[in-house]
């Protein structure tokens, strides 16, 4: 009897199921690291280099890509989604490269690298990836867009912290004073927090979160707009009827405040 050809009997490898769970945990940067590790066992160092410089790239491609998607399209899409199918797709390459030589290796019964030791790898990998995202969201320079966003909120606090001086002045100065502070700087800078805050809505690729606070901000400036007016007309009035009305609305400031804290 003719003794089966068992080529690899003294190499070992990491199986397609360990490297798409490594795939999955870890990213393309995993998959190529492993991808790498078969070629080496069957002394392709060279093959084995190009796998480990595509993963890398396929990683930078696709997760630069990721940050690209705008966050109420990303925010929709399940998280396992984009894992799954570049498992998927890790999975059928390495079936394609190098599947008959792990088939037939299984079936001489010969050693395979442990899955918990892939698995081990994949979170070196993710830690690796996380590392690097967060130089990149972190370290990384502010795109135009969010220095345009930064100067118009920059201008908006100045003119929040300028006016809210008038409650200081409110029992120190003469109501004419006050209504000349209401008329000349107080409201207009108001007035132009809401257009501050409209134009912010202008600027493209902001995210969700920036986005939900404008509506917050330009919800809060129109409360302090209409706080101001009704001192400005019980001042003039000279009377304390609208007391409850301010109270009500700076109850209501204090409720968007909270929003933002």
């Amino acid at each position: 009897m003719i003794e089966k050809e068992n080529n690899t009997k003294n190499l070992k490898f990491y199986s397609q199921k360990a490297i798409g769970i490594a795939t999955f945990i870890g990213g393309p940067l995993a998959a190529g690291y492993l991808i790498q590790q078969n070629y080496i066992s069957l002394n392709k160092p060279d093959q084995g280099k190009k796998s480990l410089l595509i993963g890398i790239v396929t990683t930078i491609i696709l997760f630069g890509g990721i940050f690209m998607i705008p966050d109420n399209i990303i925010d929709k899409v399940p998280n396992q989604i984009l894992p799954l199918i570049y498992t998927g797709i890790i999975y059928l390459i390495v079936e394609k490269i190098h599947g008959k030589i792990l088939n037939k290796h299984k079936k001489n019964e010969n050693e395979f690298f442990s899955r918990w030791k892939a698995a081990a790898i994949g979170l070196i990998a993710l830690a690796v990836l996380s590392i690097g995202i967060f130089g990149y969201v972190f370290l990384s320079p502010d795109t135009a867009e969010y220095e345009a966003y930064d100067t118009q909120l920059a201008e908006f606090s100045k003119n929040e912290t300028e006016t809210l001086l008038f409650y200081d002045k409110i029992n120190t100065e003469t109501s004419y004073s006050l209504l000349k502070e209401l008329n000349n700087n107080t409201i207009p800078k108001w007035e132009e927090n809401i257009e501050i805050i409209k134009k912010a809505n202008d600027i493209e690729n902001l995210t969700s979160e920036l986005l939900q606070q404008n509506i917050i901000l330009l919800k809060y400036s129109e409360l302090r707009l209409k706080a101001f007016k009704l001192f400005k007309k019980a001042i003039s009035e000279d009377t304390e009827k609208y007391s409850q009305e301010l109270e009500q609305i700076h109850s209501e400031i204090d409720q968007q405040l909270e929003k933002l804290n």
